[in-house]
């Protein structure tokens, strides 16, 4: 495997070396390179390319690297003031505000600065990824017969088979016929709001709930209304009243291991969340995004809410990406009815379809003997992970003076922190983010005012357990700095 940061030590030090060569001058050949830096040659190949693309170096196969020729002064700034007019410009009927707010998301997709410790992102660290079954399904997948052509719209037949198994259990309630491959979760969300709600409508979400579904929402012109959740799940009776104050007529929830609370819905709310749908007349987007991130000490998980509905009420949401790379962006939809097509024909208008070697690659490595193992291996570090932040939140200095003890779930990859009232989390976070570690914030987390602060804590991307308590050490220096 090729160490990124030794291509970067490359790229820069042949960007240094650059100014000995006239523009058109040939560089040493790679297999010099290879024996005077002492790397492979991929790692040479690689940093040549990242100098081909910032415009330094022509390669011209078969003559090899020559330095570019200096490129023209720049053009003079135009200006673009008059953008600010035109993308805050209120159209249609009703008027929908043409924002969209991706900070959020940003605070756990974005990759902290080096020697940040992160516990602010959603993805499995690299030991903890798959990435030689990765690997070895990709290869096996290029050579697949017609691995390069068009697959079919709406995804593998054989794929669709997989993801119709998982979702609907051992009952068989869930058919290929009614699953559709997409291009990650979050892409699964975005197709499904666009199907299920015109701009201007109000969709009703869990408070808190995932800021990548939130600025969803709102990029699509829709208006989230919150609906608040507690240690089982959403409150049905909130729940049913929404439904009637708004006239909505689509609820997005996360009824296993919720993001960001762990929250499980329980069992006898898991029938009234239907019935309460069913009877306005209204869908259930279910993000089933953690159902592979159960811990070893789980027990058995409740089946998916689409498992149990047989009137398409549920358009289920269902990935890979978060229990094995954040590059395998594929994932699935499920919904029966009508609503189906609707689905697929927005699918279809955006981006065609997921591309075939992707969804080869995919079913290789769900048929694979290394996915069990993987599974399990993720299960019982997760466990650990999660055991020791508790241990290290309860036990000893509090990290954040006066906050209380999170809620323990036994899926998903991390832990909600309640602040003390009158904290501020965006303060906390930056201030940790200075003692270097990165943590979320809780207020982008809630389509309203918050009713607290709070810190999301991810125990996934870390490298390890002692990475883990060492970014909680730096969250205690932060937390003592802004109290």
């Amino acid at each position: 495997m090729i160490n990124d940061s030794s291509v970067a030590q490359l790229t820069a030090s042949l960007r240094e070396e650059l100014h000995r060569y006239s523009p058109g001058e040939k560089l040493p050949a790679s297999r010099a390179l290879v024996e005077r830096h002492r790397v492979s040659p991929v790692t040479v190949s690689r940093a040549l390319a990242v100098l081909a693309a910032e415009g330094l170096v022509v390669t011209r196969p078969g003559a090899g690297a020559f330095r570019a020729a200096p490129p023209a002064a720049p053009p003079a700034d135009g200006d673009t003031s008059w953008q600010e007019v035109s993308l805050s410009a209120e159209t249609g009927s009703p008027r929908v505000p043409r924002t969209v707010d991706a900070s959020g998301v940003l605070a756990t997709l974005a990759a902290p600065p080096p020697g940040v410790i992160e516990l602010s992102g959603g993805y499995l660290a690299p030991g903890l990824r798959p990435e030689r079954a990765l690997s070895a399904a990709l290869a096996r997948a290029g050579r697949r017969p017609g691995a390069w052509g068009r697959p079919p719209m709406e995804g593998l037949a054989e794929l669709r088979a997989w993801f119709a198994r998982e979702i609907g259990g051992g009952a068989g309630t869930v058919t290929a016929a009614e699953v559709l491959i997409t291009a990650g979760g979050q892409s699964a969300l975005s197709t499904a709001l666009r199907a299920l709600a015109p701009p201007g409508a109000p969709v009703l979400v869990e408070s808190p709930t995932y800021p990548g579904m939130l600025a969803i929402a709102r990029a699509a012109g829709l208006r989230p209304v919150p609906v608040p959740v507690d240690r089982d799940g959403v409150r049905p009776e909130l729940l049913e009243r929404a439904l009637r104050a708004t006239g909505s007529r689509v609820f997005v929830c996360q009824p296993l291991f919720h993001n960001p609370t762990g929250a499980v819905l329980a069992a006898d709310r898991r029938p009234r969340v239907l019935a309460a749908a069913r009877a306005a007349g209204a869908f259930v987007v279910e993000d089933d995004f953690a159902r592979r991130l159960a811990h070893a000490d789980a027990g058995p998980l409740p089946p998916t809410l689409a498992a149990e509905d047989p009137d398409g009420t549920v358009v289920h949401v269902s990935s890979l990406t978060k229990v094995t790379s954040p590059s395998m962006r594929v994932a699935a939809l499920a919904a029966r009815g009508p609503v189906f097509r609707r689905l697929r024909a927005i699918q279809v208008v955006d981006s065609f379809f997921v591309p075939r070697p992707l969804q080869e690659a995919a079913l290789e490595l769900v048929g694979a003997p290394a996915w069990g193992r993987h599974l399990r291996t993720v299960a019982a570090a997760l466990r650990q992970r999660r055991e020791a932040v508790l241990a290290a939140l309860t036990a000893g200095p509090p990290v954040v003076p006066g906050a209380r003890p999170p809620h323990a779930p036994r899926g998903g990859n991390h832990l909600w922190l309640e602040l003390p009232e009158g904290a501020d989390d965006a303060a906390l976070a930056a201030a940790a983010l200075r003692a270097g570690v990165a943590v979320a914030p809780g207020h982008p987390y809630f389509a309203a005012e918050p009713p607290a602060p709070h810190l999301r804590l991810s125990f996934a991307p870390a490298t390890g357990v002692p990475e883990l308590l060492e970014g909680l050490r730096r969250l205690r220096v932060a937390g003592a700095e802004v109290r």
